[in-house]
């Protein structure tokens, strides 16, 4: 009897959480702050912050495709650096917009699906970037002689597809994996839509999810930073006992590329241990705003960068806005 009575609750429990599943069509934002009184200033700010991201990151891109000079491996790279900046700013800045003018900051449950999509493969992209960019710089430095060989169209065409592909078909995997769990609540005490801020909803253990993540993480994190690590102390063995005039390529070229890892790095840590870790102790308002920090800056960051220290890039922009101001 008591066998009967217990299996009969297991299934009532079951049934209550597959209807709970079932009605969750859409997703509270609970992060957000009472600010109606300066609703139109915070909205001016992340429009003017979108717009700039938009702006920096295109002219770029018209620079790089329109000037045959810069039809080069590095500058290919910059490219599929700068559409990702635009990919996952898309994924953000439009939500924040409609959320900062709306009073309730609900979101429907395929939007925020897809703005997880996004938020995580950027990120997988930025790294995967990063670490080709880092192994471009270490043959134009330490193999000049062989570098036009090795970076041939075929090898180029090839590295972008590798920046590309893997993250899109691990990220869709981790999304599909969310999708198909059963939700027993809504509110997500965030800004925006992250994948572990949804799996904590699951009304089981959501052990399968949360290996598959940390062991895709793993790997692009690691195979990334491999790369990386490996590539500048190689450039950084040639520029101790190379000329005087290496040394200065190096600083050129690797400046900007070694200020916006470190940019992104700090920023996807902090989100890493936010969403892992009970970080409750710091400041609120730092918990809520600084895991958008690598979505909202480094978009932003990296054209400036590049844009400030590549003398071709700066010369070739600079002739595009004269230009444009002739014409108008």
């Amino acid at each position: 009897m008591p066998a009967d009575v217990c299996s009969q609750v297991l299934l009532v429990t079951l049934a209550m959480m597959k209807v709970n599943a079932t009605q969750v069509v859409y997703f509270t934002l609970n992060a957000y702050l009472d600010t109606s009184s300066f609703t139109c200033f915070f909205f001016m700010i992340v429009l003017i912050l979108y717009v700039l991201i938009v702006g920096c990151n295109v002219l770029l891109i018209v620079v790089i495709c329109v000037n045959r000079t810069l039809h080069e491996p590095m500058y290919m790279f910059l490219c599929s650096l700068f559409v990702n900046e635009l990919y996952g700013s898309a994924g953000l800045f439009p939500s924040l917009l409609i959320q900062t003018l709306s009073d309730l900051h609900t979101i429907s449950a395929p939007l925020c699906l897809l703005q997880v999509f996004i938020v995580h493969s950027y990120g997988a992209v930025e790294f995967l970037s990063l670490a080709v960019m880092s192994y471009d710089r270490y043959l134009a430095i330490c193999h000049p002689l062989q570098y036009k060989t090795i970076m041939s169209p075929r090898r180029i065409v090839f590295l972008i597809a590798v920046i590309w592909f893997p993250p899109f078909l691990a990220v869709g995997g981790t999304t599909f994996l969310t999708f198909s769990l059963q939700l027993c609540g809504e509110i997500i005490d965030k800004i925006a839509c992250f994948n572990h801020s949804i799996i904590k909803l699951a009304c089981y253990d959501p052990r399968l999810n949360n290996i598959y993540e940390l062991v895709m993480s793993f790997l692009t994190v690691c195979a990334a930073l491999s790369v990386i690590l490996y590539t500048y102390m190689r450039i950084l063995k040639v520029c101790f006992s190379g000329s005087k005039q290496t040394r200065q390529k190096a600083v050129s070229t690797c400046t900007p590329h070694l200020a916006s890892l470190l940019n992104f790095s700090f920023g996807v840590s902090f989100e890493i241990l936010q969403s892992r870790f009970n970080l409750s102790n710091g400041p609120s308002m730092l918990q809520k705003v600084l895991p958008l920090y690598y979505l909202t800056c480094q978009p932003l960051f990296n054209p400036v960068m590049y844009g400030l220290n590549m003398s071709k890039v700066r010369s070739m922009c600079k002739e595009l806005i004269l230009l444009c101001r002739k014409k108008c």
